[in-house]
């Protein structure tokens, strides 16, 4: 009974339809015999696909059976990678690993014999790039489409011989994607890039940044994967590239596309010295004066610079006033301008001289001698008329009152 070439090859429902036409294979069991036990074993195919009730029995009965054989997951490899074919049910006693290219064990086909702990043989059909671990898998280091085919292995114990085949696939993988985008050179928060990933494949990724995106309110992924929209780019967004995964866990990657994104200035800093307060710097005749703009910017802002009103010679950021005259004295205003993003800003400063200071209040009263004698002798007068009057008062009411007792001056 020969289960190896169904005529059935639900491989075709794999991702990797298109890279490659597989022969008509299902899964298969070759029956072997055991030299020694004369039990029959079987082999699996690899059963990637999921559903396939056939290909699990077969794989329940190769574990069941307590026989060897070839992990099914370890007999698809790719082009240029390193395929390992893995054993299973693998017993302890194992005296001896022989792997075979075809189905049979003769002398002339085998790969490589490996004799636990050290002991490695080469055989006829090695090529320098197989060898055998010390669990007994078989490994093919950059293995190649001519590598497809059957491969057996003969496992010795010390009291029996058991053998498996299984059919290698190497798959060649389809050439790396391409990228392109209507444009690399944006300004932040106004343009949109669109990058279109160049391949037939229908499992695609994206990387922004280097790192994986699926979409955001400011990114857009078309249904089929293969646009990439990027709306309102920010100075962040530095690298775009897209991936393609035919094969699981091998990601081929197109090239990087650098996106220019032009942004600010987003404000203007403005350092003097000596410093300046509420955009006014008091500083002396002859004095030195240094102005500096700052900004963040992409590309180099352009910088002006106006005295009074009127335009100043000085590309840079920064200007010197080595020794401060009248004439330059009055209001600066650094002007700073993004050619790309059309933004400008400006900061402005006044440099005036120090105010002169108040006079000084002279705070004693001084009177002259003459003036003191006047002001005494008035002094005196004022008083004798006051007293005078208030006598002459006091009279008056005395002399008026009906009741009017004795005066202090009338005697009896």
């Amino acid at each position: 009974m020969d289960f190896s070439r169904p005529s059935f090859s639900p491989w075709r429902w794999l991702t990797l339809v298109g890279l490659f036409m597989l022969p008509d294979t299902h899964s298969y069991c070759d029956v072997l015999g055991g030299t020694d036990t004369g039990l029959e074993y079987v082999s699996v195919r690899p059963a990637v696909w999921s559903g396939i009730s056939a290909s699990l029995l077969t794989c329940g009965i190769c574990q069941a059976s307590g026989q060897i054989f070839i992990s099914p997951d370890s007999l698809l490899g790719v082009e240029k990678y390193r395929t390992i074919l893995t054993l299973e049910n693998v017993p302890e006693d194992v005296l001896e690993y022989s792997w075979y290219r075809g189905k049979d064990n003769s002398t002339e086909n085998m790969i490589f014999s490996y004799k636990p702990p050290n002991t490695r043989h080469p055989g006829p059909s090695y090529s320098g790039r197989e060898n055998v671990t010390r669990a007994g898998s078989l490994v093919v280091r950059m293995s190649a489409v001519n590598d497809t085919g059957y491969y057996t292995v003969e496992v010795d114990t010390s009291n029996e011989t058991q053998r498996a085949t299984g059919w290698l696939q190497i798959v060649k993988l389809r050439s790396n994607p391409g990228i392109s985008a209507n444009t690399s050179a944006l300004v932040e928060g106004m343009d949109s890039v669109v990058a279109k990933c160049l391949t037939n494949s229908s499992n695609i990724s994206w990387y922004v940044n280097f790192v994986p995106t699926s979409g955001s309110n400011r990114m857009t992924i078309s249904p089929d994967g293969k646009t990439l929209i990027i709306h309102r780019v920010s100075r962040y967004d530095h690298t775009l590239q897209c991936a393609i995964e035919d094969v699981p866990e091998i990601l081929q990657k197109s090239e990087l596309i650098q996106l220019t994104v032009a942004y600010g200035p987003d404000y203007v800093s403005l350092w003097t010295q000596p410093y300046f307060f509420a955009g006014v710097l008091t500083a002396d005749i002859g004095s030195s004066v240094q102005l500096e703009c700052n900004c963040f910017s992409k590309p180099e802002p352009r910088y002006h610079w106006i005295h009074n009103g009127s335009f100043l010679s000085i590309p840079e950021n920064n200007m010197t006033l080595p020794s401060l005259s009248w004439e330059q004295m009055g209001s600066y205003r650094c002007v700073v301008e993004n050619p790309e993003t059309q933004l400008t800003f400006y900061r402005d400063v006044t440099i005036q001289p120090p105010r002169p200071p108040l006079p000084t209040v002279n705070r004693e009263l001084y009177i002259p001698g003459p003036l003191v004698i006047f002001l005494i002798l008035l002094t005196s007068l004022g008083g004798a008329f006051v007293c005078r009057v208030l006598v002459y008062s006091l009279f008056q009411s005395c002399s008026r009152g009906k009741t009017c007792h004795k005066c202090p001056w009338q005697t009896n």
